[in-house]
């Protein structure tokens, strides 16, 4: 992998040791440059031998380790003419100024940060995570003491809000810190020193759930007589469970072992043979270990098969798209295209318990299928809008009665999207990408926010040098039926009547 260290003049000071890699966009590089300089991209210069470096291409420049750039630019950002005529409101469609005015706060990138912003942009599409927050009274302190677990769920509840009611992008100064001293990993500087390095966001998103798991309380409907809630928030809405069953290969006589694991997250392996994410998924259920067999007194091989026995209500999946390479010591990247689903079952990743329970609502999911097959013939009869005929709808629960944040359909909808874009964990950029609602999506590149559509969200899926699915976050499919369901009439087709005719002839 062409990777360099170089040396970069800003005026009077030097930055030596800077890594440099060709595999990457330029502006990659000068990103880098930023976290140690202030200098935003578009304000720097970098030249080396009079050429001027640009953000998409090396172009001719010859690189090797220890060569100097020139960079020149002002950390302090001067303000520019506007490149279009300024819209005012009073001129803007009314579509134009829905999009000027609800679009969502973005978060600064305080150097290197993007992985924790794309994160919080993820996991603030879940509604019931920002109510949870909201009800949440603790602070970010105990006396003097900090306590890791409260300072994240209280400093995420702080800044939520704080998103909430600004549209401008927002610096989570304090909640970085707050990461910073519950997690001291992150506060690592880069070799070049000056900046922040760069962290895995899915370790980021890890932490931060682990986090909420401790502290955050459960739904109110959970709660106990003295107060306190039976199950948290995250074991509620995002813990899963499996039944394993462990069978020796090597002795048929002996009796399989019957356990319970908890997840939290779903891992997609990638292969060569892995094309789709459910592919991933479903490797990942059935795997040869090793252990001790007590019936042969020795190690055996032992065959682990797990099943779903338990479904949250929002389903976190990680791309296992990195791997440590020995020889240049990195975390380097696959890049293949695994494409995933805007509409997720896992009825058959499930056990057979499990799919029984989820029968239910699966055959409500079909009526109202067929139900809406016959009111769209029913209107395009009559020439008027299904909605018309299908009238005003309600929602059904999308948990078990007695399971509170549980799925009981096994169908899902993916609703954000965390993407790398890059060669390595420790390099490279992270954008959150969040389902508004139906084909209207929100990309958060850290502190540029724009609306996007479902196409670009399946552009996502790899392959190139263009952003990669790292974690997806599924929400449940929730069914629409109508309050007062329509009596559906069709009228007779042509061949139908022509049958009718000729058996009253008869």
């Amino acid at each position: 992998m062409p990777q360099y260290k170089v040396s970069v003049k800003w005026g009077k000071e030097k930055f030596k040791d800077v890594d440099c890699n060709t595999d990457e966009a330029p502006v990659e590089f000068k990103a880098t440059l930023f976290s140690l300089s202030g200098v935003q991209p578009d304000r720097q210069k970098v030249m080396m031998k009079g050429i001027t470096l640009k953000d998409d291409s090396w172009g001719t420049l010859k690189l090797k380790d220890g060569v100097t750039f020139l960079m020149m630019g002002s950390a302090d950002a001067l303000p520019e003419a506007p490149v279009e005529r300024p819209k005012f409101m009073e001129d803007m469609t009314e579509a134009q100024l829905n999009t000027a005015l609800d679009l969502p706060a973005g978060l600064t990138n305080l150097g290197n940060t993007c992985y924790m912003n794309a994160t919080l942009q993820c996991l603030r599409a879940v509604p019931e995570l920002k109510e949870a927050l909201e009800r949440y009274k603790g602070s970010m302190t105990m006396g003097e003491a900090v306590i890791p677990a409260q300072g994240i769920t209280a400093g995420m509840r702080d800044l939520f809000k704080t998103m909430e009611a600004s549209g401008e992008p927002i610096p989570p100064f304090i909640f970085l810190q707050r990461m910073h001293t519950a997690f001291p990993q992150f506060a690592e500087k880069s070799e070049q020193g000056g900046g922040f390095a760069q962290q895995d966001a899915n370790e980021c998103w890890t932490e931060m759930v682990r986090c909420l798991q401790q502290k955050l309380p459960g739904s109110p409907e959970e709660q106990q007589g003295d107060g306190a809630s039976s199950k948290g928030f995250i074991d509620q809405y995002m813990k899963g469970e499996f039944a394993v069953s462990m069978k020796c290969s090597e002795a048929e006589e002996e009796e399989p072992v019957q356990t319970s694991e908890t997840f939290y997250q779903l891992s997609c392996f990638i292969n060569q043979e892995v094309k789709y994410m459910h592919t991933g998924l479903k490797n990942r259920l059935a795997e040869n270990i090793t252990k001790n067999s007590p019936s042969l007194g020795r190690d055996a091989v032992y065959v682990k098969s797990s099943k779903i026995s338990r479904l949250p209500a929002y389903l976190s999946i990680q791309f296992v798209r990195f791997y440590f390479k020995e020889k240049e010591a990195v975390n380097a990247k696959i890049l293949k295209d695994v494409k995933f689903p805007m509409t997720l079952d896992v009825f058959d990743l499930c056990s057979e318990d499990l799919q029984q329970k989820l029968k239910p609502m699966r055959d409500r999911f079909k009526e109202e299928e067929d139900r809406l097959v016959e009111i769209a013939d029913k209107a395009k009869q009559e020439g008027v809008k299904v909605e018309d005929i299908r009238g005003e709808t309600k929602s059904l629960p999308y948990s078990f009665p007695d399971e509170k944040g549980s799925n009981n359909s096994g169908y899902y909808e993916l609703t954000a999207v965390l993407t790398h874009r890059g060669r390595t964990s420790s390099s490279g950029h992270y954008v959150a990408w969040v389902r508004r609602k139906e084909d209207e999506w929100i990309m958060f590149d850290d502190d540029n926010v724009n609306g996007v559509t479902t196409e670009d969200i399946l552009k996502l899926s790899g392959g190139g040098d263009w952003h990669c699915a790292y974690v997806l976050l599924y929400a449940p499919k929730v069914l629409q039926v109508p309050i007062n369901p329509p009596k559906i009439e069709t009228k007779p087709t042509e061949a139908a009547t022509e049958t009718t005719a000729k058996m009253d002839t008869s």
